[in-house]
């Protein structure tokens, strides 16, 4: 069960990390509560100051539901530099050597925080920008319409291992590179939670698709998420939904409250395996030797290359020989080719039922033998 608690800090840091639980109070003082190098990923949302003057309305006349709540007002640009500079501070003492940081934010605040993160030490991963489907449309026609949003992920030094799941993103994006534009909807329909008034419970809630990406490209199942504006709780709900743990920092208690009833109508994760993608970094090394020695490939078997423009032949040793080349399936198939490298694992096939199959298949097929 998710639990909503008060908590009061200290300057003295807590031993235990707090998991899968709401803290209710002020973000700055919470995150001084906590322990250094505990979280392994930071998702922020924070507040934008936007900067509003006066109300917005449709052509019609009827006025747009817009940000006007006080948590998004400071009192000008430096003081939301110093609360900017103090929250990324704090995170990146929580962080994790091997942790990385999301912020989102848009044209308002987010080359502001940029600035801090690269001032703080913090490396810069990648820049995202996520493409909005349905924006909120330019109603006085002075302005191009908004329809994106930047995110910024970021190692918490140049020296971090950090996660970067690129095989789980290459299958989400239909066996291509993931990009740096994202394009899906801005949340609405049954995902916008509503108040007991029947209003938008939250005036900046995501999809939960984005966060779906940012998670599961960049921690591992069992890894604890910290979102230090935890709002509603999209942070937390996607993050159970993938087997991660979560800590949600949020001062107003109507958001906690609703984020509290969203989070316990989550089902934990019954089957981990499901939460990865196998990374073939990982997977145990096979020499292409190991394929002759098992009998997979005879001595004298004649290799292609996919367009059929050159062949070799197999060696004893694991290395093959074409007209002027002798070395292994990477050196031969750059040589070939007169090129400065060559994956020989890609490049080399074998006849097989019509078609040409990569060399590839055996190597993976010798994998599954050994495990």
């Amino acid at each position: 069960m998710n639990h909503l608690i008060y908590m009061k800090t200290t300057k003295q840091y807590s031993r235990v990390l707090p998991e899968n639980e709401i803290l209710l109070g002020d973000s700055l003082e919470l995150l001084a509560s906590l322990p250094d190098r505990s979280v392994d990923m930071v998702f922020a949302d924070p507040p934008y100051n936007l900067q509003l003057s006066g109300e917005l309305r449709r052509p019609n006349d009827s006025r747009v539901d817009g940000v006007e709540e006080d948590w998004d007002k400071f009192d000008g640009f430096a003081e939301y530099d110093r609360f900017t500079w103090k929250w990324l501070d704090e995170c990146r003492r929580i962080l994790k050597d091997d942790g990385t940081l999301w912020v989102i934010g848009s044209y308002h605040n987010i080359y502001r925080v940029g600035a801090t993160l690269q001032d703080l030490g913090y490396w810069f991963l990648n820049d995202v920008v996520w493409v909005k489907t349905n924006p909120m449309p330019n109603f006085r026609g002075r302005r191009f319409t908004n329809a994106h949003e930047t995110l910024i992920w970021c190692a918490r030094s140049a020296e971090s291992k950090y996660t970067f799941n690129y095989e789980a993103m290459k299958a989400l994006n239909d066996d291509l590179q993931m990009r740096s534009d994202w394009t899906m909807p801005i949340c609405t329909g049954h995902e916008r939670l509503k108040n007991e008034q029947g209003d938008k419970a939250h005036p900046t809630q995501k999809p939960e698709a984005l966060l779906h990406r940012a998670i599961l490209a960049a921690t591992n199942p069992g890894d604890i998420i910290l979102d230090p504006f935890f709002g509603t709780g999209t942070t937390g709900a996607v993050a159970k939904k993938l087997g991660r743990r979560y800590l949600g920092l949020e001062r107003e208690e109507a958001y906690a409250k609703v984020a509290r009833k969203r989070l316990a109508r989550i089902s934990p994760v019954s089957d981990l395996s499901l939460m990865e993608t196998p990374s073939k970094r990982k997977e145990p090394r096979i020499p292409f030797g190991w394929l002759v020695e098992r009998g997979l490939l005879e001595p004298g078997t004649i290799l292609h290359s996919h367009c059929r423009r050159w062949t070799a032949k197999v060696r004893a040793d694991g290395t093959l020989i074409a007209s002027d080349h002798r070395g292994s399936i990477h050196q031969v198939g750059a040589a070939v080719q007169g090129a400065a490298s060559c994956n020989g694992w890609t490049f080399w096939c074998l006849p097989a039922d019509g078609s040409d199959v990569p060399i590839d298949v055996l190597r993976q097929k010798l994998r599954a033998e050994l495990n």
